[in-house]
């Protein structure tokens, strides 16, 4: 476990204009990729891995599991892979997932092996999340979980031998649950189904499959996507290279456009549509975004993201964009407190499910800086107050946290703003963006670490 520290800002970031080529291996692929190749024939080598703990929680995991993964150098790993229905039940029985709440679509391939009886836990953050997503569908192939009732981790995992295909219907419009049951659903005879409805989430998971050679079909029907994948299909192994995390990209955006006379240009980042909910909401809030160089990768289309400082307008967030812009609500909201005016934001009481409630901890921080906020049960209002924070020369203390984007979002406020600012609780940040502060040191950002 990484020693917690706390960073202290005092000055407000002055313009910029940078090239950023080191955002973080997109998170989502990074996990993807580890875990599909452990299951696939051969060696898989893999770059641009990201280096955080959740990341680190995952190699690990599968390491228990009997798979071999070598690290060559920083953000590249070699996977040996020997097919399906491959891991070996874990010596100790247990497997740690830290904060690492996407690693549950690992579940997927343990809940097909009836060699797999392991229990499966978290850090106090992740052991207090519902895992009714991955539960579910799991049982229904026969897969058995105890507790019998329980809903969050420790849980004890007992795959099954006998599970078969089956029809699953998605209306939750989690990308993880998706995943969760694909991953099962290789292993298992016959053709998995999965009608999902509205909200669609995000496409990672099939979009990979597809492009390392499995039987995988996507059909688009009036009222929802039908997916469908032939489980006992054998994967060879693969190379590839992982783009830059879209959702680490946000806080550089961010901060960029909070900047006046600020550019900036953050080069190699996934542009899955669905990642990228919140570009589509700043243009339409006014800022000066170009995305270019656009290439398809695994799938993936894959360019660079060019922002200037850009006078923005309030936004009435739109429901349709939730999904696609689930881990930037809370950058959104961030900015916002900067704009004159009223920002509001309905319908994202699934945000309040993440790493911590991020409607109340958003709302807290806000409040903390000065800004005006209005909650209810799945919306919050802000009342944008640019560089006009009401605290008088008091020092803001911003609480720990084991959200690493509440409390980046707390640094970029700081740093583009005058405010004397603490943030507690920094260590959980590299669990997604290990080299966060050297890219704030880049861009002439001032702070100070205090252990």
């Amino acid at each position: 476990m990484n020693k917690d520290f706390s960073v202290k800002i005092k000055k407000k970031v002055k313009k910029f204009n940078k090239v950023i080529s080191t955002i973080p291996g997109c998170k989502s692929t990074s996990f993807r990729a580890l875990i599909f190749s452990s299951q696939s024939i051969g060696i898989s080598n893999l770059k641009g891995v990201l280096e955080g703990d959740d990341i680190k929680s995952c190699i690990q995991s599968l390491k228990v599991l009997g798979v071999k993964i070598v690290r060559k150098k920083y953000g590249e790993y070699k996977v040996w892979g020997n097919g399906e229905n491959s891991y070996n039940q874990p010596k100790k029985k247990q497997l740690y997932f830290g904060n690492a709440g996407t690693l549950g679509i690992l579940l997927g391939f343990l809940a097909t092996s009836s060699n797999i009886n392991v229990r499966v836990y978290g850090d106090k953050s992740l052991n207090s999340r519902n895992m009714k997503k991955f539960i579910e569908p799991l049982s229904k192939i026969g897969c058995i979980f105890r507790p019998k009732n329980k809903k969050n981790f420790p849980l004890t995992i007992q795959g099954t031998d006998y599970g078969l295909a089956q029809r699953h219907i998605l209306n939750s419009g989690s990308a993880q649950e998706k995943a969760c049951i694909l991953n099962a659903a290789k292993n298992l005879p016959g053709i998995t189904t999965i009608e999902e409805h509205k909200p669609f989430s995000r496409n990672h998971s099939e979009l990979m499959l597809r492009s390392i050679g499995a039987d995988i079909k996507i059909k688009k029907k009036k009222k929802y996507n039908l997916i469908s994948l032939r489980g006992q299909q054998n994967l060879k192994s693969f190379s590839m290279e992982i783009p830059g995390d879209s959702s680490s990209a946000a806080f550089f955006v961010a901060i960029c456009l909070m900047t006046k006379g600020s550019k900036i240009k953050l080069k190699k980042i996934n542009l899955n549509k669905f990642r990228i909910g919140y570009i589509r909401c700043l243009k339409s809030m006014g800022a000066n975004i170009k995305l270019i160089n656009i290439k398809k990768r695994f799938g993936e289309p894959v360019g660079d993201i060019i922002v200037k400082n850009s006078k923005l307008r309030p936004i009435n967030f739109p429901k349709k964009e939730v999904i696609s812009t689930i881990d930037e609500l809370p950058i959104m909201m961030t900015i916002a407190s900067q704009i004159k005016g009223i920002s509001t934001f309905k319908n994202i009481g699934v945000i309040r499910g993440k790493e911590s409630d991020r409607i109340k901890k958003m709302s807290e921080n806000l409040n903390a800086f000065g800004i005006k906020t209005k909650v209810k049960k799945n919306s919050i209002k802000i009342y944008g107050s640019p560089a006009n924070l009401h605290i008088g020369n008091k020092q803001v203390k911003i609480k720990s946290s084991l959200d690493h984007r509440i409390q980046m979002c707390s640094i970029i406020l700081a740093a583009t703003t005058s405010t004397n600012v603490v943030i507690k609780g920094c260590s959980t940040i590299k669990t997604s963006f290990p080299n966060f502060f050297l890219l704030l040191k880049k861009i002439g950002a001032k702070y100070e670490i205090q252990k």
